[in-house]
């Protein structure tokens, strides 16, 4: 897979809305995120900091979206 630049909770949080998900679950620090057509799940940490490489690789592979999406 290509690099992906550092992305913040809430530049995700934007491609998965824009995208069919809608919020399923809030609790403290993590939001999770459905989309009724796909029935794809991803959990979102919300943290002061950008999503680690890996985490960010994890929510674009549960949401079934493309990685172009989520590119800067």
């Amino acid at each position: 897979m290509p690099r992906l630049a550092p992305l913040r909770p809430r530049e995700v949080e934007t491609v998965l809305l824009k995208n069919g998900f809608v919020v399923n679950v809030s609790k403290s620090s993590h939001k999770q995120y459905f989309n009724p057509k796909t029935k794809a799940h991803t959990t979102i940490p919300f943290h002061s900091r950008d999503l680690a490489p890996g985490t960010l690789r994890s929510i674009i592979r549960q949401s079934q979206l493309s990685i172009d999406l989520f590119r800067r």
